[in-house]
């Protein structure tokens, strides 16, 4: 199906005001683009750790929406701009200029497929579930992924450090938690390496349900596994529920999350048990250390892939 792109060039400060408008005429689905800074509590929030460079903030902003290319939509953009000149005695519009173009026709939600393709972690095999497996490969074990609409491909320096650790450490029938489960790419290699039992956390419903379907997919017992939505670091009910005595943790998240994270762990992982974090980018490696020594671990080894960086501890 082919969209028009309507753009309506406008202030930061009128943004509000416009999306409000423009949902009050039935548009729903705005697409905003501006340069203001995100805050740290944003940061906090969308679990964001790096950002990139943005153009000084000017205050200026451009709002989309998108209508059907193959009807007429005249009308409604008349009564766009005509409340578009009413704002202007609330709020600086600016130029409230409206651009349009064609998107191509293309099936976004699916699209990416394209650039997700098999690949080996040593001896692991993880591809894409569209994908045929390759004849002639001598595999250890075969791990099938579809991420969905959730974070993990398997391909990330982080998830496949926190594979080469996982293979390192586990041992049959171990107990492991998996925190930011994701697509469940760390679980499904858990038990395929020989786990006896994987629990998922994550603050995203989506990847309970992309978890689950992943674990069909590769058709592991459902007995083995349970995912749970929620946050770990200050909900205390979703503490209770997950329980505690782990042989290993995993956690491929942010250093900004591991940071407050790592404290709760210790109630969750049995002594002796492995704590094996990633997602860490170098200029925050001595930070997490520093978190995990605090919180009683002691730090086996600091593993580095490109800038980033997995580090295994023991309680």
């Amino acid at each position: 199906m082919k969209w028009k792109q309507y753009t309506i060039h406008t202030t930061t400060q009128a943004e509000d005001f416009v999306s409000s408008m423009l949902a009050d005429l039935g548009i729903e689905g705005v697409q905003i683009e501006d340069n203001i800074p995100l805050s740290a509590e944003d940061k906090e929030r969308l679990y964001i750790d790096i950002l990139p460079e943005l153009p000084p903030d000017e205050g200026l902003a451009q709002i989309s929406f998108f209508l059907d290319a193959g009807t007429e939509h005249e009308d409604l953009l008349a009564q766009v701009k005509k409340e578009l000149e009413d704002l202007r005695m609330f709020t600086d519009v600016g130029s409230a200029k409206i651009t349009q173009r064609e998107t191509e026709d293309k099936d976004w939600i699916n699209n990416w497929k394209q650039y997700f393709k098999s690949f080996v972690i040593d001896d692991i095999l993880i591809k894409p579930t569209w994908e045929e497996e390759t004849q002639g490969g001598n595999y250890r074990c075969t791990i099938e992924i579809d991420p969905g609409t959730s974070f993990g491909t398997g391909k990330h320096e982080t998830t496949q450090l926190c594979i080469r650790q996982l293979d390192k450490h586990i041992r049959r029938g171990d107990r492991v938690l998996d925190v930011g489960c994701g697509s469940g790419i760390l679980s499904l290699a858990a038990l395929k390496l020989g786990a006896g039992e994987v629990v998922g956390i994550d603050i995203d419903p989506l990847c309970m349900e992309a978890s689950m379907d992943n674990m069909r997919i590769n058709h592991l017992p459902m007995e083995q596994c349970s995912f749970y939505q929620g946050n770990l670091i200050d909900d205390s009910k979703l503490q209770e529920k997950v329980g505690g005595d782990y042989d290993i943790v995993v956690a491929n998240i942010l250093a900004d999350i591991i940071i407050p994270l790592t404290p709760v762990i210790p109630d969750h992982v049995k002594k002796g048990g492995i704590y094996i974090t990633s997602g860490i980018i170098d200029f925050k490696e001595e930070a997490v250390k520093e978190s995990l020594l605090e919180a009683g671990f002691e730090i086996l080894e600091v593993c580095h892939q490109g800038e980033w960086v997995s580090i295994t501890a023991r309680k």
